[in-house]
């Protein structure tokens, strides 16, 4: 396992351009669009780094950016979590007081809410239910949705929450939602931040 990490580690620092994300879901998010799009982001010298959470973009920016392993770097991040992208980005040397438009010019990208959301509505909430039907899942989301914590919610917010309401689920339904989509639909923070490299 260890040998694997550092064949990982070493394929990245040798990135030529590394997209920085929030976490594992992200990176599968992402890596199965560009795959969907026929690139081969190994071959084109990108590679998306799962961060393990927001507050570690600043030494991500200096271990791949300009000051470090020079990659071009780029990201996506929850709009939750602009604060810490943006503090990141200055602490690293890349400007000062960003505006969202200023971080969009330097690639970094913002799903309102989150990945899941993102994919939500462009897909639609009944293609989501065939989805989750089609994962067979589709009873444990009812189950979720007469829960009395959730007959107030919108169908948009409940199927946010049955994507996190489980282990390893956001992980496999960034794939499976990803597949789904119409490639002329895809949410613009995932098609501007591969498009950025």
């Amino acid at each position: 396992m260890r040998r694997s990490v550092g064949l990982v580690v070493v394929r990245v620092t040798r990135s030529r351009s590394v997209v920085l994300v929030e976490g594992a879901s992200d990176r599968h998010a992402l890596e199965t669009l560009a795959q969907r799009r026929g690139r081969d982001l190994d071959a084109e010298g990108v590679a998306i780094v799962a961060m393990d959470g927001a507050t570690n973009i600043r030494r991500h920016l200096e271990r791949f950016g300009p000051n470090g392993a020079g990659a071009r770097v780029a990201g996506l991040y929850d709009v939750g979590e602009e604060d810490d992208f943006r503090r990141g980005l200055e602490q690293a040397g890349f400007g000062h007081s960003f505006t969202r438009a200023d971080m969009e010019a330097l690639g970094f990208y913002a799903c309102v809410v989150d990945l899941e959301d993102e994919l939500i509505r462009a897909l639609g909430p009944s293609e989501v239910e065939a989805v989750i039907a089609a994962e067979g899942e589709l009873r444990m989301l009812r189950t979720l949705q007469k829960q009395a914590v959730q007959r107030d919610r919108t169908v948009e917010q409940q199927l946010r929450r049955f994507m996190g309401s489980k282990s390893g689920r956001k992980f496999r339904y960034a794939r499976v939602l990803v597949e789904a989509l119409d490639l002329g639909r895809v949410p613009r923070p995932l098609d501007r931040v591969l498009a950025a490299l």
